[in-house]
């Protein structure tokens, strides 16, 4: 499987681009019930399918062209377990063969073809439907950016179909495993299967929110050296990140919690272990995305926090100009009266004196040294 570019390859992720991951369209809207119509961006330039058909003895790997989509229909009825991995889904006619191929409900086809589906479980009687949500990180100059992308289950006894919005190299590490033969996954069933590449799915969500931890990281430091106005807008950038991660992260939760509590007949007793697995695992990653939201809230705190900081030690700068040159400003008005006082009993003789200018300059100096003095002692600054 290889990995193809992200959607945007802008340096950071606008605010309308991350909100348009998390509200629906709005080109479904008048259109009647089953009515198979893609919404989303179209971020595979092609549709590709690829087949895994396997048992304990034996593995075979195929890729269809969109037009082999109809030799889908043949690994219904096989024994062992097939795999369909279909990546791109904006050619509705090959997805709608494929699902008509394996009877799949029209609704399940129309929840497939719609990107803006909050995390899932519906239960059919020959099969069950799934949808999480998947992040994709790229990182470009030390900036991480998150694509969202929508993948659907269609688990059946000996099935198992995933749709994705474009090839990715998320499952790589499964296919490997199968056809090395690695572990019991060759010796279980299709229900396993779902297991392990949804477990890959929350595996990824780590190598996200560790990412993540270390702008989070970076950010502090330059938070608490230079909080300019930059500093500010990655903070938003970041807890846009942490909305998305938040929106996809709580209803996987519930998704492997039904996958737990319901008695299914297509989940054998003993994957219900590895779904407890699971589950621990979404919590964790829950538990983290809450910390780095409240750690990214007390950031924009320090961020306000420091603005009043440097803008308290500018005043308390100017006031100490001020409290300097106010008695400055004093002995100068005192001396530039120009009343003549010469036949006067409150005689200013300064006012004739030879030395009265540099006296009253000597005397602004000490008086200004002075006052400089006495707050230094004082520590005002």
């Amino acid at each position: 499987m290889q990995h193809s570019p992200p959607k945007n390859t802008s340096r950071e992720q606008t605010a309308g681009e991350m909100l348009r991951n998390l509200r629906p369209s709005a080109r479904k809207a008048g259109l009647p019930p089953e009515t198979p119509i893609h919404v989303g961006e179209q971020v595979a330039p092609d549709v590709t399918i690829s087949i895994v058909d396997y048992d304990a003895e034996n593995f075979s790997f195929t890729f269809l062209t969109p037009h082999q989509a109809m030799d889908c229909a043949a690994f219904r009825k096989s024994p062992s377990v097939t795999w369909l991995n279909v990546s791109g889904l904006h050619k509705i006619g090959i997805i709608e063969k494929i699902c008509n191929d394996f009877r799949i409900h029209p609704l399940v086809l129309e929840d497939i073809l719609n990107t803006t589906q909050r995390p899932k479980v519906d239960v059919f009687d020959d099969y069950v439907f799934i949808v999480v949500k998947m992040h994709l990180i790229a990182v470009q100059e030390n900036f991480a950016r998150l694509d969202l992308e929508q993948i659907s289950f269609l688990l059946g006894a000996n099935f198992l179909i995933t749709f994705q919005e474009q090839k990715s190299t998320i499952f790589d590490q499964v296919c490997k495993r199968l056809a090395d033969n690695k572990g019991r996954i060759r010796k279980m069933g299709a229900d396993y299967l779902a297991y392990a590449l949804i477990d890959a799915i929350i595996d990824n969500f780590f190598k996200t929110l560790e990412q993540v931890g270390e702008e989070i990281e970076a950010l502090e430091e330059l938070l608490i050296t230079n909080p300019a106005p930059e500093t500010l807008h990655k903070i938003h950038v970041l807890k846009r990140k942490m909305l998305l991660l938040r929106k996809s992260v709580w209803p996987l939760r519930e998704v492997i919690s039904s996958l737990q509590r319901d008695d299914l007949a297509i989940i054998s007793p003993s994957i219900a272990i590895y779904l407890k697995d699971l589950y621990d695992h979404t919590i964790h990653i829950i538990d983290t995305v809450e910390t780095f939201r409240d750690v990214i809230a007390g950031m924009l705190d320090i961020y306000l926090s420091s603005l009043s900081i440097r803008m308290n030690e500018i005043m308390k700068v100017l006031t100490i100009f001020t409290a300097v040159f106010i008695p400055l400003t004093l002995i100068a008005g005192i001396f530039g009266m120009n009343f003549n006082t010469a036949k006067s009993p409150w005689n200013m003789p300064e006012l004739n004196w030879y030395l009265g200018y540099p006296f009253a300059l000597a005397l602004m100096c000490c008086v200004g040294i002075g006052m400089v003095i006495y707050f230094k002692k004082k520590k005002w600054f």
